[in-house]
């Protein structure tokens, strides 16, 4: 029965790597539009205005100053996407870790193929619903960004 139960949990254990695999694929699908955009046309008016701050009459500490200034969008651009997409993980984060303590409880319990199915369904259910709230994160970031 012990070899059954092992079988049973490295199933639902694979089941559940592929559903967080899911969610990270949906990430990157819909935050593809933010990433083109940051990469390409906020680095390239980076790239832009800093060459233009090389003149031979400033001096180095101006040209120094001048390229930082250029570089100031595509800072905040990029922090303010890392600071979303972290704020996003840490709350699909705490979704687990309730079904992570729901399963230990029913472990407790000793109804660990009911635990089992708790588990799965638990995170199921968080991810489905953090991918769900996805799109809405996406639009609050291309909003901020002026992405259309």
């Amino acid at each position: 029965m012990d070899h059954l139960a092992a079988v049973e949990e490295k199933i639902v254990t694979d089941r559940i790597r592929r559903k967080l695999e899911e969610v990270n694929a949906e990430a990157q699908n819909q935050l593809a539009v933010v990433q083109d955009h940051v990469n390409f046309t906020l680095q390239q008016a980076y790239f832009r205005c800093a060459y233009e701050c090389f003149d031979r009459r400033r001096r180095q500490e101006e040209i120094n100053n001048c390229v930082e200034h250029c570089s100031v969008p595509v800072l905040n651009a990029n922090n303010f996407v890392e600071t979303e997409m972290a704020k996003f993980q840490e709350r699909m984060n705490r979704s687990l870790m309730v079904c992570q303590d729901k399963f230990e409880a029913a472990k407790l319990q000793k109804i660990k193929s009911d635990a089992m199915d708790g588990l799965e369904t638990c995170v199921n259910q968080a991810i489905d619903d953090s991918i769900g709230v996805l799109p809405l994160i996406v639009d609050r970031i291309k909003s901020s960004l002026s992405i259309n």
